[in-house]
């Protein structure tokens, strides 16, 4: 799944792959829990990879446990944009802002890398990267929603909480997924595991 916004370079192969990767999974494994075959979870998983963006932005870098060192240093007063979930740096690091700024620039970057018709259904997911509070992941989908529901887009489905972290990151993304009928009916579909479960 490559789903960051941006990359360093531009190009597509480039991507890094964040919390987008759960909508992917679950969604393929609905899929094939129904009977579809190998070749054409992998057509769905490249056509889901077309229409789902992610990006996130870190007020610190990882610990790695075995050396004790933060993937990357911030300067006070400085937030990391564009993260990845195995604690890579992102693509530019900015002065700390209100949450409503840091969300809009978040769903500005993705709003302008994906094509979304007004009325388009979307699943909008906020996934907290390891170290940020409840409250904060809910005033952040707060945001984003307002950012989408402007914009004309339907969300349909979401999800708020700490799913796809990279260990102690202060942060989050924020993850829009563009959706057909069937595939949320495929979201919908029961779901028994440690993280996601509805009958």
């Amino acid at each position: 799944v490559l789903d960051v916004s941006m990359s360093r370079t531009g190009e597509d192969r480039a991507r890094r792959g964040v919390a987008g990767t759960l909508i992917v999974e679950k969604l393929l494994g609905a899929a094939a829990e129904r009977g579809m075959s190998l070749a054409e979870l992998k057509q769905l998983g490249e056509r889901l990879n077309t229409r789902i963006r992610s990006m996130g932005v870190a007020l610190n870098g990882v610990t790695v446990p075995q050396t004790e060192r933060t993937t990357f240093a911030l300067g006070p007063g400085e937030m990391e944009m564009g993260v990845g979930i195995h604690g890579e740096p992102g693509h530019a690091r900015q002065p700390f802002a209100a949450s409503d700024t840091i969300i809009g620039h978040l769903c500005e970057t993705i709003a302008g890398d994906i094509a979304a018709a007004p009325d388009t259904k979307a699943l909008l997911f906020v996934n907290g990267l390891g170290g940020t509070p409840p409250a904060e992941l809910y005033l952040a989908y707060n945001g984003a929603r307002r950012f989408i529901e402007e914009r004309g887009m339907s969300i349909e489905r979401s999800l708020v909480g700490t799913y796809v972290t990279s260990l102690d990151m202060q942060g989050l993304s924020v993850t829009l997924a563009l959706l057909t009928d069937e595939e949320i009916a495929l979201w919908d579909a029961p779901v028994a595991t440690a993280a996601l479960r509805w009958p």
